[in-house]
């Protein structure tokens, strides 16, 4: 299933993409249980299909199982029906936010592409390097990404999220793709001369909008193998990236292993996996992000995150 969350009269609220509308999960659910007969469809809708991520993620497969019968159900009904009832909405009508919006956690990985770390100029590690983003910094697809005023260098990195769906601790690679609900994609964006200053990257990635994550939460039935999507990120049209995550270096059930050796994974955290070649800092001569540019990281069948650039000054 296809998810997204997108604000509505002032609302986080989980849906499904059907074709080229969007399904309320939550509000299809509940009209499923009246016209079963059920009472208090609404709280029983609030109970099963959550119309919030985290909730929603909690529940664990049950909830998925549920919200395909509710956009089932919708699919039965008539769609000028549905739209009058506030089931289904055009595309285009709705507002995106990011999949998962406060993640628990943001936890990225430096490194795991070995010609990434060759252009890096960079050794590979023996295991997994990782690092925190905070999740005030993420944006929507659609949404801007901001160039600070203290730095010109903002750099692309197209990445593959995973979000955790299960709880866990000290999770086995043999277990560890159970612990996962589903895929999105990530655009780690950077400010390389205030990454670079010190030896931890924290500053570097953590500049307000520069986050971008979507459009869609995936879930792992419609994604085959995690380890066979191509990846590629272009800047107004012209393609920077072009990987596939077959190339990286520590795969995810390694990821979520090592990760949880020290800290215990939850519903709706978000690992963003490593980015290819093709950084802008590293080519000859560097290139960075500008106000006016668009920048776009699309994986197969993840669909395409796309972003505009604007400078810091344009928010005063």
């Amino acid at each position: 299933m296809k998810l997204l969350t997108h604000s509505r009269a002032g609302q986080q609220r989980l849906a499904a993409v059907l074709g080229d509308r969007v399904i309320d999960l939550n509000w299809a659910y509940a009209a499923l249980v009246g016209e079963q007969g059920g009472s208090n469809p609404a709280a029983v809708a609030d109970a099963t299909v959550p119309s919030e991520v985290l909730s929603f993620l909690r529940l664990g497969p049950s909830a998925l199982d549920e919200a395909r019968r509710a956009l089932a159900h919708v699919e039965s009904l008539d769609p000028d029906l549905a739209r009058r009832d506030l089931l289904a909405f055009p595309q285009s009508d709705v507002r995106l936010l990011p999949p998962v919006p406060n993640p628990p956690k943001i936890i990225c990985v430096a490194r795991n592409y070995a010609e990434h770390a060759k252009e890096a100029g960079r050794e590979l590690s023996e295991i997994p390097i990782v690092f925190g983003r905070f999740p005030v910094t993420l944006v929507a697809s659609g949404d801007p990404v901001v160039r600070p005023t203290v730095s010109p260098e903002l750099d692309w990195e197209g990445e593959l999220a995973v979000v955790i769906g299960k709880s866990g601790r000290r999770v086995s690679r043999q277990d560890a793709m159970s612990h996962v609900a589903g895929y999105s994609v990530f655009n780690d964006v950077t400010v390389r001369d205030y990454q670079f200053r010190v030896a931890q990257y924290t500053a570097g990635k953590n500049f307000n909008a520069s986050g971008p994550f979507g459009p869609y939460l995936v879930s792992t039935d419609e994604v085959v193998d995690p380890h066979a999507l191509d990846i590629t990120t272009k800047v107004n049209g012209e393609v920077k990236q072009a990987g596939n995550t077959s190339d990286m270096v520590f795969d995810v059930p390694t990821i979520i292993e090592h990760i949880s050796e020290w800290i215990e994974l939850e519903p709706g955290d978000v690992i963003a996996t490593g980015t290819p070649a093709g950084v802008g800092f590293k080519r000859n001569p560097p290139e960075f992000l500008r106000p006016g540019d668009i920048v776009e990281v699309s994986i197969t069948g993840l669909g395409t995150l796309r972003n505009p650039v604007i400078g810091e000054e344009e928010l005063a």
